[in-house]
């Protein structure tokens, strides 16, 4: 048997709510693990309210490479022992998918994944497309109003996943550009900078990457790449300690979990929400209650998966960071966060807010569309379509 790579088992005491005998759950993950701050830690918060609440044991399962997928999720299925296993993460879809099958009767969830399904499967997919376009409306319309050449965007693996990411950005800015010129009458020449630089983990290699993308004018970076973020962050915080600012642009626009109270608030103007940890906790409620029913769930600002970051946000983003002990567990931090968010945002004029809320409204009533793109030729079309860069 392969050897896990890490191993952490959390065990929570107690019954479940059909009052059966303690069961169990666990969660396979690709990279990164506990304390990235974004996708991982989404999934990790369903998955240890879950457990809290219905008195579940979770083992969570970290794979050193891509090499360790397989072993993994057998290890856990020939127990026999869980009641759900989850993947957390489109990398680990086929692996999945192949021990669903060899293990008929496990009950398994994977997020981020709609083409490996199985009467024992249960999938979570998200509209980032969505949320994405409200990202790159924003960061356009900033960026024209003070005077920065680009928007930038750092990404990690050239998945379809990501291509959601992309793609809703490039008709979020087109359409931002647009309305600033409707508003303004002044027409906006606004580049978007953007990169995939392969990984999700290297950090200094997000920070490059950022560091570039500002010193061609951009007015801010958003992160999609996870932990990479870490990394776009610190190029944001010293190039304003270079400058002597702590307000205004350039911005850091966060990823997956609401990322605003990033250094203190100072700095981060938004995040694009992807609630990870509603599919994660949902999946186990339907197994602890019964009502598991496989098929593809997708999730999109209609149904409270994905979002924009609002003031009703910023509280419960603060705890997250309190929990991952990244934000000091005293009244007085919390306040200085809510204070720097503030002043941060108030940087960028009301009308440029209002824009963005015109923005979500015309597409959750559906008068607006917004693009999207599965695989290479997809994104390659809208490109072309939005030619941004």
């Amino acid at each position: 048997m392969k050897k896990f790579f890490a191993l952490t088992l959390v065990l929570l005491l107690g019954i479940s709510v059909l009052g059966l005998a303690q069961g169990k759950i666990a969660m396979v993950l690709d990279v990164g693990g506990r304390g990235d701050l974004s996708f991982n830690d989404m999934g990790f918060a369903g998955a240890d309210r879950a457990a809290e609440e219905f008195g579940l044991e979770l083992t969570e399962v970290q794979s050193a490479s891509a090499a360790d997928y397989l072993p993994n999720f057998r290890n856990l299925a020939r127990t026999g022992q869980f009641d759900l296993i989850i993947g957390v993460g489109f990398l680990l879809g086929d692996a999945l998918g192949t021990v669903a099958a060899e293990f008929p009767e496990q009950k398994f969830a994977i997020i981020d994944v709609d083409w490996i399904v199985g009467p024992n499967i249960i999938n979570f997919v998200f509209r980032e497309n969505e949320m994405s376009a409200l990202i790159g409306a924003l960061a356009g319309m900033a960026a024209a109003d003070a005077g920065f050449a680009a928007t930038g965007v750092v990404l990690g693996i050239p998945i379809p996943v990501l291509y959601h990411f992309e793609a809703g950005y490039r008709f979020g800015q087109d359409w931002g550009l647009k309305k600033y010129e409707e508003l303004t009458g002044n027409a906006a020449d606004v580049a978007m900078l953007y990169t995939y630089t392969g990984t999700f983990d290297d950090i200094a290699l997000g920070k490059a990457a950022s560091e570039a993308m500002l010193a061609q004018g951009s007015v801010g970076i958003y992160n999609v790449a996870g932990p990479l973020g870490t990394g776009d962050h610190e190029a944001i915080v010293e190039f304003h300690d270079n400058a002597g600012t702590t307000y205004g642009p350039p911005f850091y626009f966060g990823v997956d979990a609401n990322q605003d109270y990033f250094g203190q608030g100072q700095h981060a103007l938004a995040s694009g929400m992807k609630r990870v940890d509603v599919a994660v906790y949902s999946a186990v409620k339907s197994v602890i209650e019964g009502t598991f029913e496989a098929g593809v769930t997708s999730l999109g600002l209609a149904e409270g998966g994905v979002g924009i970051s609002k003031r009703a946000d910023l509280d419960a983003a603060i705890e997250f960071g309190v929990a991952a002990g990244v934000v000091e567990d005293t009244q007085s931090a919390r306040n200085l966060i809510v204070a720097n968010w503030t002043s941060n945002r108030a940087t960028v004029p009301t009308w440029i807010w209002q824009a963005v809320d015109e923005l979500e409204a015309g597409i959750l009533d559906g008068s607006i569309v917004v693009s999207n793109a599965n695989n290479d030729e997809e994104i390659e079309a809208v490109r072309a379509e939005f030619p941004l860069d």
